[in-house]
């Protein structure tokens, strides 16, 4: 194939919009796969991404196209993960693009990941073809829609492709406006290799898979590849295109998509955003925009049972294979024991990794609640990152503690825009501006700490705005303010698992309510126990379970009270012996209370 005639694009969306469905029908209109192997979402080949409608891992696919032109295409479809939370490994996919499909929901209209992702398209100067989805629905309203994208890019409303793509109406409009407007790649067939990696997965045959967008040169099968971020040098175990299955091929030129089976044992050393090179005749600088993936979410996981900590320390580096921004460290804890301290990309991401322990590997386990990861100025100058509150210096030893802020865009009805203002005002959120895409939709522009949005507030915004909210995040920078550590006492023992670092302003009300939580759960003993909450060196609120008593009193029917006073002495020495040797076991409903704290 020359340059000319390959398109390589994407197609973003919201969650939800149909991006699976419509790269479905395109297979099948390309004869990409035969009838009888068609299943629904094929390029969602994991049961959870099914489930929840939305793309967790990219895909890359070749079809063959034979326009109206008479020209046949190499179209190149690199589809991209739908969550704010894989947003790095999506720039990199755009990055390997040309042009992409922006699919909008009829019904629905532009939402927060529609924009986030076309800013991001846009960033990478990609052509945009807008295409609007769903028009078979009765809720549709295509020529509202058509006019939001209008006002949103410029491109006439009567121009704006519509389609049903469950019903397979109007798709091959589709293939025609990419093959007409995305154009060719650019690139030199003669250069040093440079091939960008926009994605990866491990295979225990091959070892590591990286999906690769040659920009510059080509690669054969028999060539040493050199891994520039990492300096690891290889030689590829088998090179092949997706259509949809692995297929090797012999040579990889400038402009193709296709994959390289490394044979490296981790996906650390085969990172997305990497650049393969040559050994013998090596590139003199590679792609940009390399970056770590870097956590945002922090969460201890433990076994239920001790016995299966390394089934579970197993589990982690299997998934650690197919998915480079998972971290995990072991950790300790006096409550639970021995578990793992694993980072995620965020909230979203911690989900999918807890279901995956939990349906692939059959793992019981406990999460515990999630945190971030908190800067500490230490009163000799020294700055250290924290991710557990555990590991928080004593109050004597801080100048000052510094914590992620977030930007984000809520995309609402402007009926719900005071159930949001209060809901992110009452979180220590910033009022940054608003913008009106369309009459009655505004996207409002908050600045707000990343701890304050990580535990409910998605399903908060939900509820509030009954479902037509939507959200989008970025990192902005840390700051400083005043913050101090929650502590939770159970039977005067500190429970490390349920501590918590929060603004000074929120410890009495968080520590209140999680103490009156905790004294509903905590099953009674056969002596008092007390559960304290502790900030800033001192008990901020208290509760008591109280103790299962035997009615000792039974037996005295009549005589003197000093008999009955003698027997309850007794009792009461009993209750404190007790107390002193007594073990307080923590349900795990205990440690799911502070995920709970909300709003009720």
């Amino acid at each position: 194939m020359t340059l000319d005639t390959i398109r390589n694009f994407s197609i973003i969306a919201h969650i939800d919009h149909g991006k699976s469905t419509l790269a479905d029908r395109m297979l099948q209109l390309t004869g990409t796969i035969s009838e009888r192997d068609m299943t629904a979402q094929v390029l969602d080949d994991m049961d959870l991404e099914r489930e929840k409608g939305v793309t967790i891992k990219a895909s890359a696919v070749r079809m063959n196209y034979t326009a109206q032109d008479g020209g046949t295409y190499e179209l190149n479809l690199i589809d991209t993960p739908g969550h704010v939370d894989f947003g790095y490994e999506v720039s990199r996919a755009l990055y390997a693009c040309e042009g992409a499909l922006l699919v909008v929901d009829a019904s629905q209209g532009i939402e927060a990941q529609t924009l986030a992702n076309l800013y991001l398209a846009l960033e990478a100067d990609l052509e945009i073809i807008a295409v609007i989805n769903k028009i078979d629905l009765p809720a549709a309203q295509p020529e509202v829609v058509a006019e939001e994208i209008e006002n949103l890019l410029g491109t006439p409303a009567e121009d704006v492709l519509r389609i049903s793509a469950k019903e397979g109406r109007n798709v091959e409009a589709v293939l025609e406006a990419v093959v007409r407007q995305v154009p060719p790649p650019q690139g030199d067939p003669d250069a040093p290799l440079r091939a960008l990696i926009f994605d990866s997965h491990y295979d225990s045959y091959k070892g590591v898979v990286a999906y690769v967008r040659v920009f510059d040169g080509s690669i054969r099968s028999d060539d040493i590849l050199r891994l520039m971020a990492t300096d690891t040098d290889l030689r590829p175990v088998e090179i092949g295109v997706f259509a949809p299955d692995m297929r090797p091929v012999k040579t990889l030129s400038a402009g193709e998509v296709g994959y390289v089976a490394t044979g490296l044992k981790t996906v650390h050393e085969c990172r997305v955003g990497d650049t393969f090179t040559q050994a013998k005749r090596p590139a003199p600088e590679p792609l940009p925009g390399y970056r770590h993936p870097k956590p945002m979410v922090f969460a201890g996981i433990y076994p239920v049972e001790g016995e299966d900590y390394e089934d579970l320390k197993e589990a982690l580096e299997k998934l650690q294979l197919n998915d480079a921004a998972l971290v995990f460290e072991p950790e300790t804890s006096q409550a639970l024991n021995f578990g793992f301290r694993c980072g995620f990309l965020g909230m979203f991401h911690m989900e999918i990794v807890q279901e995956r322990l939990e349906r692939e590997y059959d793992l019981d386990i406990i999460v515990t609640a999630p945190s971030v990861e908190y800067e500490v100025l230490k009163r000799n100058g020294e700055v250290i990152r924290i991710d557990s509150p555990a590991d928080l210096p004593d109050e004597a030893e801080i100048a000052e503690i510094r914590e992620p802020w977030m930007k984000i865009q809520v995309f609402t009805p402007t009926e719900y825009y005071g159930a949001v203002m209060d809901l992110v005002t009452k979180r220590r959120g910033i009022f940054i501006g608003q913008e009106y895409p369309t009459p009655n939709r505004v996207q409002l522009q908050f600045e707000i700490p990343l701890s304050e949005i990580i535990v409910d507030f998605f399903d908060q915004l939900k509820s509030r705005t009954r479902g037509y909210a939507s959200l989008d995040y970025q990192f902005v920078e840390y700051r400083p303010d005043d913050l101090v550590r929650l502590n939770i006492l159970v039977n005067g023992e500190p429970v490390d698992a349920l501590a918590a670092i929060v603004h000074r302003d929120d410890a009495y009300h968080k520590g209140q309510k999680l103490v009156s939580k905790l004294k509903k759960l905590i099953p009674r003993q056969l002596f008092t126990v007390p559960i304290q909450a502790a900030a800033g060196g001192r008990i901020i609120s208290r509760a008591n379970v109280k103790a299962l008593r035997k009615d000792v009193l039974a037996k005295c029917y009549g005589g003197d009270v000093t008999r009955k006073r003698k027997l309850l002495e007794k009792q009461k020495k009993g209750k404190k012996r007790m107390k002193m040797v007594g073990q307080v076991e923590i349900p795990q409903e205990a440690f799911l209370a502070v995920l709970r704290l909300g709003d009720d």
